[in-house]
């Protein structure tokens, strides 16, 4: 017997089209989608549905609209289950939670633990005090860089800097922006960091030890935490590609599955320590140096790239329904993913031609190109049971114009010698 209820996204891109896609698959249902400006992944969509509200990321347009929202769901008769898609969404939904959770089911963090969680550098903080490794790392702060003082770098180059407040970066814009940069010497790393400050930015940066190796080096983990904070799903993938766009650096474009129990342990006490509940996923690098894996942050939602599971057989929308409606997660045991590689299935969000001349060449592209040989991969977007001619051309133009992207960009960001 099909479940009673009803799912709200907040958000229209990539990520919420993958959780649409996973309601639809496993209940047959459409989703409502909720976001600020329409985007290419969720258009000419049948299984879902779009409501735009321009400045949705932001307060007062968020708070203003949930609460129309809620009043067209006030007596509702079965749950309404309201999921994050984003940064600014999830911190918005944590925010607001309290109003919130009156009327939808809500899975998400207490405020206070998300802006502990979000912010790289109180992140950090917490993987230290519950053993999860972490790359060496110095903050730099704007006082640091307005006084030239204590501005030395005590690693290494290459090193990386990235910012610690991720939602605080999504405003800002200069020439040569990324979402992390990989710095070669002090002349690059003072330019940069004047630029980062000197165009509004104010939270602190985040300078750390480069960690060696090509992107086949990176791993993703998606988990799911009941509202018991029991961690119950952990799906571990192996990228093997990155988009090279400065503005995208970081996005996997194609992921193999894997496992490992050795790092699912890690994980689960971490998550179960610091008491999280919902959907999150950890970015983490291999450090061939000492063989430990490396964590590089936390984000409290599912990832653009997050499809990856429910391809591969664990349907992501499940288990926040089985948490929050039918209560069948309560007892159920933990799933670790992707025990049974005959089971694999590679997730890839750029043409397979692409993939082949980009990828770097090991034995896992070679255990990739065997799943594409033999069929066994997928994309998030391209779903049989939700497809048009006008969605089809789009979807086919989305994916074509990653080719003079990467002409364009990868060398430079994203070469032999350089990783993350």
């Amino acid at each position: 017997m099909t479940p009673k209820f009803t799912p709200i996204i907040l958000g229209s891109d990539m990520n919420a089209y993958g959780m649409a896609r996973a309601f639809h698959e496993e209940y047959g249902i459409k989703v409502h989608c909720i976001a600020s400006d329409p985007l290419a992944p969720t258009r000419y969509s049948k299984i879902l549905t779009l409501e735009f509200h321009h400045g949705f990321e932001e307060d007062p347009v968020f708070i203003d609209t949930m609460h129309e929202v809620a009043k067209r769901y006030a007596d509702h008769s079965e749950p309404v289950i309201l999921l994050a898609m984003g940064d600014a969404y999830a911190e918005l939904m944590a925010k607001h939670k309290t109003f919130l959770e009156q009327t939808f089911v809500c899975p998400v963090v207490d405020y206070d633990l998300l802006r502990k969680l979000n912010n790289k550098e109180s992140f950090y903080q917490e993987a230290e005090a519950h053993g999860l490794p972490f790359p060496k790392t110095k903050i730099i702060t704007k006082e640091m860089y307005e006084k030239k003082q204590n501005l030395d770098v005590p690693f290494t180059y290459p090193v990386a800097l990235k910012p610690a407040n991720s939602v605080e970066w999504l405003d800002i814009h200069f020439p040569g922006r990324k979402k992390a940069f990989v710095i070669h010497s002090e002349t690059e790393y003072l330019d940069i960091v004047g630029k980062i400050y000197d165009n509004g930015y104010t939270s602190h940066l985040i300078l750390q030890e480069f960690i060696p190796g090509d992107d086949s080096n990176m791993r993703t983990l998606n988990a799911y935490v009941s509202k018991d904070h029991q961690v119950k799903l952990m799906c571990l993938g192996h990228p093997l590609l990155e988009d090279p766009t400065p503005a995208a650096i970081g996005n996997y474009v194609t992921i193999l599955p894997e496992y490992n129990q050795d790092v699912y342990d890690v994980v689960q006490k971490f998550l179960e320590d610091i008491h999280m509940t919902g959907y999150c996923n950890f970015d983490m690098k291999y450090d061939p140096r000492d063989n430990t894996f490396k964590f590089f942050e936390i984000n409290l939602r599912q990832g653009r790239s997050s499809f990856f599971v429910t391809l591969t057989g664990y349907n992501l929308a499940r288990f926040v329904v089985d948490d929050y409606v039918t209560g069948n997660l309560k007892d159920a045991p933990t799933v670790y993913a992707n025990k049974i590689q005959s089971q694999h299935v590679l997730w890839m969000g750029v043409p397979v031609k692409l993939f082949k001349d980009y990828a770097v060449e090991n034995e896992f592209k070679k255990q990739a190109e065997a799943l594409i040989d033999s069929g066994h991969y997928g994309t998030t977007v391209f779903y049989k049971k939700d497809m048009n001619i006008r969605r089809w051309v789009l979807l086919k133009y989305m994916f074509h114009n990653y080719i003079p992207r990467y002409k364009k960009y990868f060398e430079e960001n994203k070469g032999r010698d350089i990783g993350r």
